[in-house]
């Protein structure tokens, strides 16, 4: 035992050297990276004979224990409102095939020895991908894609002014941090104003607002703003107006893109919102549905994305952002 205790000191000592400074994600389920991560941990048999052989029983204990957090932490993963992962594979021999694949596939990101003399191994997976991610593995093609709904005709869009012809992407969003905001799309602070190329206007004064039902193009993507409502992640939820009609799901879009991207990606930070672009149209949620999987528009915000992304196609390239 003393000289099992031994070669793992020294096994230790030289191995922290190597990666004591390396900083990785957190175990779980980070949405705004998109990545599953979990960290096992084992220990070799106080009769292993040299250090060679105490580190590679250690890491394979390691690393099976790797394998069981990241399944524990996968088959929790919401896939839909009504679905996690788990329930996937209870359903489908096939998904769970894929699924167990998918984990045997994870990347080791991290391995170490404790200062205990523990062999810790911590391994990734991709929320989405091509391949070996889990979007792969569980989501499957729709039987028929659905075009996006039109607007519901009764209901005016929510009125916007014109983009701006070009905004940095570093440009700062300001949108009040509490529950209250109001549904119109804000404009970023101190834009220069659009002007249509057969509009003169040298006053820098605003433009009109777009005509009712009309696009005024040039939108990026969609930042739905959910703060304070108790948004919950998923894989796959749908936007939805006041009256309950989907107005965005996984059946409107081409399935290799949600596949690869994703729906749509969660943020903590207005300023971190790159995937809806230097433009973003911007809402604010009046609601949840779907165990507060799914946001909910005003009927009139929800008429506003569907004109705007009839102009520029924003939703059906994914460029979607949830702020919770």
């Amino acid at each position: 035992m003393k000289q099992f205790q031994k070669l793992f000191s020294v096994l230790a000592a030289s191995f922290l050297v190597f990666v004591g400074s390396v900083v990785y994600a957190a175990d779980g389920v980070n949405w705004e990276e998109g990545t599953i991560v979990a960290t096992g941990m084992g220990v070799a048999s106080p009769n292993t004979v040299n250090i060679a052989q105490a580190k590679a029983l250690a890491r394979r204990a390691a690393v099976v224990d790797a394998y069981r957090q990241m399944a524990e932490t996968i088959s929790g993963v919401q896939v839909t409102s009504e679905s996690t992962v788990k329930m996937f594979m209870t359903q489908s021999d096939v998904t769970r095939t894929k699924v167990e694949a998918t984990i045997k596939g994870a990347r080791v990101i991290k391995e170490r020895v404790t200062s205990e003399g523990a062999y810790e191994v911590t391994m990734v997976v991709p929320m989405f991908g091509v391949t070996g991610s889990l979007a792969s593995a569980v989501i499957e093609s729709p039987k028929e894609k659905e075009t996006f709904p039109e607007p519901i005709a009764s209901v005016p869009p929510t009125p916007v002014t014109s983009l701006p012809t070009s905004v940095s992407a570093s440009v700062t969003v300001n949108i009040p941090a509490t529950p209250n905001i109001p549904t119109t799309p804000i404009k970023p602070a101190n834009e220069p104003t659009y002007v249509p190329p057969t509009t003169s206007n040298t006053s820098g004064s605003s433009a009109a607002p777009a005509p009712k039902g009309k696009a005024v193009g040039g939108y990026t993507g969609l930042i739905v703003d959910c703060r304070g409502l108790g948004l919950e992640t998923a894989m796959s939820p749908v936007i939805k107006n006041d009256n309950g009609s989907p107005i965005y799901g996984y059946k409107n879009l081409d399935i290799d893109k949600v596949i690869s991207n994703g729906m749509a990606s969660y943020s903590r930070d207005v300023n971190n919102c790159q995937r809806a672009g230097s433009h973003p149209l911007i809402v604010r949620a009046i609601g949840l549905d779907g165990h507060n999987v799914n946001p909910i528009l005003s009927t009139a915000d929800a008429n506003r994305v569907l004109i705007e992304n009839g102009a520029t196609g924003f939703l059906d390239k994914t460029n979607v952002v949830f702020l919770r």
